[in-house]
């Protein structure tokens, strides 16, 4: 099979990745990080996945920054300097950072180089594993004008809710061509309700807006460097510190919740313009994130909070309900739209395993989600995050 071109753009990623490859660059210019992939689904692989893969790989060393696209990101993202787009247009992908095995049906994967270089891989990586599998497995999806009308359908019943949502689905899609139908109907059908896409390609080709901040790895490399107690205070103070209040959207859960926003202080609630749910019942997070504002005395509805967790139509609409008038709201939806096309959506994603700051020593890196399903680390790291937060075990 014809491999070549699983991934057309260097854009063809999410914006996050972007905006915290700049900030690494300005902040950790000489850190290192390593990730690995989780199978969560225990999905198994056919022959000579790994071999496909790889060559996959391969061929994004040929993905370089165009001039429109240059230009596009100048005029879009005007906080992101013109050294950083320069480097960026200089910048390609060496697939020697990449690790790749299968044993029988079990695939491994391995990342590891400079943070700010092997940051970019994770989501093109999960997007080509996503799109081979279902070649390789001749697993046959709905048709295109189902695909279009089933996504019409959704945002449809998204305006009537009167709410505001984004496309994040890159990392775990169906394949790009999926994703293109995706974005292009929500482009069409959702004005006044879709208001841009976590893939930075997507939204320069149907001329709507870059949405993201950061993600987990952010406060995972800071607890690398900094310890578990300060990592959440350093990561916001290094965000603002780059940003200077762009971007101004909070992710709580990398260590609980809990612990976040014992450390989310007027300081920082009033700087940011407001947090992303990523786990855990988003009902019960509402609740918290009001009662802490109101703490502050800082009024909820004029913050944000961005649902992101496994969305749907009808989860969306149990959320607004009990959000309405109450808190800013926004929604990010990402396997519900690119991966449902009358297929198993796959349960996969790549993680920070150990991070190197400059001047320290390879340390592993915990996530402890407000789901303990979804932690990620080794169990070791885990109790010793745990019994230092004093955040208590799940039996």
């Amino acid at each position: 099979m014809n491999t070549n071109q699983v991934i057309v753009s260097i854009l063809d990623n999410d914006f996050y990745k972007f905006t915290m490859q700049y900030a690494a660059i300005k902040q950790f210019p000489y850190a290192k990080a390593s990730y690995i992939f989780i199978n969560r689904g225990q999905h198994k692989y056919p022959p000579g996945f790994a071999e496909a893969l790889r060559s996959a790989v391969d061929e994004m060393a040929k993905l370089k920054l165009t001039k429109a696209e240059k230009i596009f990101l100048e005029k879009t993202c005007p906080y992101l300097d013109p050294t950083y787009l320069d480097f960026l247009q200089g910048y390609h992908y060496d697939p020697s950072e990449i690790e790749i095995s299968q044993d029988g049906p079990d695939l491994e994967v391995h990342i590891k180089g400079y943070w700010y270089r092997s940051i970019l891989w994770e989501v093109p990586l999960m997007s080509i594993i996503c799109e081979l599998y279902y070649k390789m497995t001749n697993s046959e999806r709905d048709s295109s004008e189902k695909v279009i009308a089933n996504t019409r359908n959704k945002i449809e019943k998204y305006k009537e809710l009167g709410i505001t949502i984004a496309e994040f689905g890159t990392r775990r899609r169906h394949s790009y061509a999926v994703h293109q139908l995706v974005v292009d109907t929500l482009k069409q059908y959702g004005d006044g309700s879709f208001i841009g896409t976590s893939n930075v390609h997507l939204a320069m080709k149907y001329n709507t807006k870059p949405i993201g901040t950061h993600a987990h790895e952010w406060f995972m490399f800071h607890a690398a460097k900094y310890g578990f107690k300060m990592a959440n205070s350093m990561g916001l103070e290094h965000w603002v510190d780059t940003y200077r209040g762009d971007l101004g959207i909070a992710l709580t859960d990398t260590y609980t919740s809990k612990v976040f926003f014992e450390q989310f202080d007027k300081k920082f609630a009033k700087l940011f313009d407001g947090v992303r749910h990523d786990s855990g019942d988003p009902l019960d997070f509402a609740d918290q994130v009001i009662a802490h504002y109101k703490s502050l005395n800082i009024d909820p509805t004029q913050k944000t909070i961005i649902f992101s967790d496994g969305l749907n139509p009808e989860k969306v609409e149990r959320i607004a309900n009990h959000c309405k008038g109450r808190i800013g709201m926004s929604f990010g939806i990402g396997t519900d739209f690119t991966n449902d096309v009358g297929l198993d959506a796959m349960n996969i994603v790549i993680k920070m395993s150990q991070a190197l700051p400059e001047g320290g020593y390879w340390t592993d890196v915990v996530k402890l989600s407000d789901e303990p399903k979804k932690h990620t680390g080794t169990p070791e790291m885990i109790e010793l995050a745990q019994r230092l937060l004093e955040i208590p075990v799940s039996k």
